[in-house]
């Protein structure tokens, strides 16, 4: 039974992705920083015969992380796949974006995929078997009006993918990304109802992505469904990154 670490698992795709996961058989460590739906979410799914377990990390802390590594490790033996999902959005121009904000979006979004790579990947090299799919975005493909913060930190992301497929390819650790456009969690649902409107009508399929169309993506980039997948940035979008933005030609 292969083992996989979900990040930021509580909610939206996170949450779907656990779901696809256990449905597959794996078995999952739910990793998310809201404790008590954690724990909750892991009773509920054990119940239902899952192999789950939760740990609460803070993934921009080293120490976190490193504790986290050592549960992973005495829990479940070790871990095959990581799913780097936890991330933040503030939206703002870059000169109205504060410090704080900046490193807060950069902490989570980037810096905890970092982290979660430093504790996890040595064993992959060992074991020279490992997937790693990050959750990235199309805002790290293209730009987007007032979110220099964000589309800066996914650019990360989306490059890091490629930096990180190169140097591990050669132990058979594949390293992806998944790239969402506006997704139908319920933190983007509530939205007042015109800008849903204004996403679902601004896409070629006339609706946004879902959580579980996304947990479909991840799921296939961890597995050996993708056995040659490398190194890809995978959107999930409606093909929403695709318009060059000119008018119509008559």
């Amino acid at each position: 039974m292969k083992r996989v670490l979900i990040t930021g698992a509580c909610s939206g795709m996170g949450l779907s992705a656990t779901k696809l996961f256990l449905k597959k058989k794996w078995s999952v460590l739910m990793v998310d920083i809201n404790e008590s739906q954690g724990n909750q979410l892991q009773k509920e799914f054990a119940c239902d015969g899952g192999q789950v377990w939760f740990k609460k990390c803070n993934l921009t802390s080293d120490a976190d992380v490193a504790a986290l590594y050592q549960y992973a490790k005495k829990e479940l033996g070790g871990i095959d796949s990581v799913v780097n999902n936890a991330g933040v959005f503030v939206p703002g121009t870059l000169h109205e974006t504060s410090i704080e904000d900046w490193d807060k979006i950069f902490n989570v979004d980037v810096k905890s995929i970092l982290l979660t790579s430093k504790y996890f990947i040595p064993d992959m090299i060992a074991q020279k078997q490992g997937t790693i799919v990050n959750t990235a975005s199309v805002s790290g493909l293209q730009g987007d009006y007032n979110m220099a913060a964000y589309n800066a930190a996914k650019g990360a992301v989306v490059n890091l993918c490629r930096s990180m497929a190169l140097d591990y390819g050669q132990y058979n650790i594949r390293v992806n990304n998944v790239c969402p456009s506006a997704c139908a969690t319920p933190m983007f649902l509530a939205n007042p109802q015109e800008k849903i409107n204004q996403f679902n009508e601004a896409n070629p399929l006339k609706r946004i992505c879902t959580p579980e169309e996304v947990a479909q993506a991840i799921y296939f980039l961890a597995s050996d469904h993708s056995a040659s997948c490398n190194g890809v940035n995978l959107p999930v979008s409606g093909g929403i990154e695709i318009y060059s933005g000119q008018p119509i030609q008559i």
